[in-house]
């Protein structure tokens, strides 16, 4: 699917590869990055990709059900989240990496079966969920 208008463009960089350092170009954000042990790194203290894709996508989630949630007058509690789990390992195909996804949503107060239609509505505004939709297989679970 095509952009028809850029809202909002954010610019990072990143130096040393996952275990370097990273951040934005307003530095709002600035990472020390570690391999983690699984990956056959020393686990240090910094963060790695998978982490930071994880907060985003969760971020971005819940940003989208709060939208659709909108639409059909509904409002989410305050303590509403979204927790992601993201994996990585090798592919089948055996040509490199890829990851898996799974997010977590909790909305307590929320009828399950309302939840749940709401955050099938969301995985399809979500733009992390449109980026990946065709590359990764999203396990959407309601709490």
């Amino acid at each position: 699917m095509s952009v028809t208008e850029i809202l909002y463009t954010a610019h990072g960089h990143a130096m040393g590869g996952r275990a370097g350092k990273g951040a934005s170009s307003d530095k709002r954000l600035e990472v020390t990055l570690s391999v983690p042990a699984g990956l056959g790194g020393e686990d240090g203290p910094g963060t790695n990709p998978e982490q930071l894709f994880a907060v985003g996508y969760s971020a971005c989630f819940l940003g989208a059900l709060k939208v659709v949630a909108g639409k059909e007058k509904l409002r989410l509690p305050a303590d509403t989240t979204v927790a992601a789990a993201i994996g990585i390992g090798p592919r089948e195909d055996g040509g490199g990496f890829g990851i898996t996804a799974s997010l977590t949503i909790t909305a307590e107060g929320i009828e399950k079966a309302k939840l749940e239609e709401l955050v099938q509505k969301a995985h399809i505004v979500c733009p992390y969920s449109n980026a990946i939709h065709k590359s990764v297989d999203v396990k959407l679970n309601v709490a």
